[in-house]
């Protein structure tokens, strides 16, 4: 059977995708490379999110296709421009939307068998999780994505997702806490909880959102560590849910809550939740004490003034949130905010990105020098030839957050929750001892 190769671009829900797709052809009896040069049909699983998503998509299926192999476009890219894809690229062998992952294995032996090109895109997606498939992870380590749902019901002015990926559909509980069974025997320490929002979770399988309920049986799993839960919505963090969240002792008390913005002019116009951000964030740190606050936020959306951006500033100058991501507006077809006006110049946006970075530079700067000598929760995540021990606090969500260097004379393996001291302190990341 021929080798085939996997390149994923995007997201963590884009990752789990890429992996079920491993795990069906695998099931098929494809052998995988992780070396796409030895491989006969690559695999290029597309983000289409913003335009430098895209860019970068483009750049890997350009480059497979100057080395002389079959691809497979998969995911957001021929979701979003469908057939139009295929003229602009007719190299590719085969094309599946975001919602056609469960082809993969039929496709690639049609394209080995009859060597034709074929088109599978649902024209519009609606994506139902492939309970059957054995996830094959590309990355095993103390850590690992589970999706609990997929696509949106919100229409947010910038985002173009519930067009990519079709209406909010969530898994069955018991499903979710089997795959969460299987990855702690294999010994993944921490699973992040993942989906467009985790806190709509089972609205539309049991009439009302169910993440609380789902976080209680998760909870019971007697050897996992870690739950950390990921894309929360602002106006669904009930108090019910928080008070949840604080009571489970296996829940990490990370809430990461994008709220894009907070002018009231601008939230109305994104589409999104206009409330008192202040109030809320007081909210969760009243309820969950210890509770480490992630945000992101949009700059130079359309019509954003001077006013507007201030007010963001403010706000973060004040609340001093753990952990910020600020984004450019990326201006995106088939969106509200494609055709707002006046859109923000590529300067304004940048300098304003500039701005509130430097801010939030200063802001985490002072947070970790407070941290020195105090005591925090860890998991290892790894240890490399010369001793050195790289770690995340339960404050740091992989792949977007700080890690903690650490020193220890105890030995310690990746997936161990320990209990660090720290001693140093940078803009973004600390050192400490066991």
């Amino acid at each position: 059977m021929r080798q085939i190769a996997l390149i994923n671009h995007g997201c963590a829900k884009n990752l789990v995708d890429s992996e079920l797709m491993l795990g069906k052809l695998i099931a098929n009896g494809f052998k995988i490379t992780l070396d796409e040069t030895k491989a006969d049909i690559v695999i290029i699983n597309t983000c289409s999110f913003i335009n430098d998503a895209e860019k970068e998509s483009v750049a890997s299926i350009f480059d497979m296709i100057n080395s002389g192999k079959k691809i497979i476009i998969t995911g957001c890219l021929p979701q979003k421009y469908k057939q139009e894809l295929q003229e602009l690229i007719p190299e590719a062998f085969a094309f599946l939307g975001t919602s056609d992952i469960d082809k993969i294995a039929d496709v690639a032996k049609k394209i080995i068998k009859d060597k034709k090109k074929i088109y599978a895109v649902n024209e519009t997606p609606k994506y139902i999780y492939p309970e059957n498939v054995k996830r094959q992870q590309i990355t095993m380590g103390a850590s690992s994505y589970v999706k609990i749902a997929e696509g949106c019901n919100f229409e947010c002015g910038y985002c173009i997702i519930p067009k990519l990926r079709g209406p909010y559909i969530s898994r069955k509980i018991e499903n979710i806490v089997e795959e969460v069974k299987e990855l702690a025997n294999k010994g993944v320490s921490e699973i992040c909880l993942i989906a467009q929002d985790t806190t709509s979770y089972g609205k539309d399988l049991y009439g009302k959102p169910s993440l609380k309920e789902l976080l209680i049986e998760l909870n019971k799993i007697e050897n996992l560590n870690w739950i950390r839960i990921l894309y929360t919505y602002p106006s669904l963090l009930t108090d019910d849910l928080l008070s949840t969240i604080n009571k489970l002792d296996k829940v990490v008390k990370y809430i990461d809550i994008p709220l894009q913005h907070v002018s009231k002019k601008i939230l109305e116009s994104m589409n999104r939740p206009v409330m008192d951000y202040k109030k809320l964030i007081k909210k969760i740190r009243k309820l969950i004490p210890a509770a480490a606050i992630r945000s992101t936020f949009i700059v130079g959306y359309p019509t954003e003034t001077q006013e507007d951006f201030d007010k963001l500033y403010n706000f973060l100058k004040e609340m001093k949130l753990d952990r910020v991501g600020i984004f450019e507006f990326s201006r995106e077809k088939n969106t509200k905010a494609y055709s707002l006006k006046p859109q923000i110049n590529s300067k304004t946006k940048k300098e304003r990105k500039k701005i509130l970075m430097k801010l939030q530079q200063k802001i985490s700067s002072e947070l970790n020098k407070n941290m020195i000598n105090k005591n925090i929760d860890c998991i290892i995540e790894s240890i490399d030839e010369n001793g050195l021990i790289t770690a995340r606090t339960y404050k740091d969500a992989p792949e977007v957050d700080g890690i903690i260097y650490l020193e220890t004379k105890t030995p310690v393996v990746p997936g161990d929750i320990i209990t660090a001291k720290i001693t140093g302190a940078y803009e973004y990341d600390l050192t400490g001892i066991i």
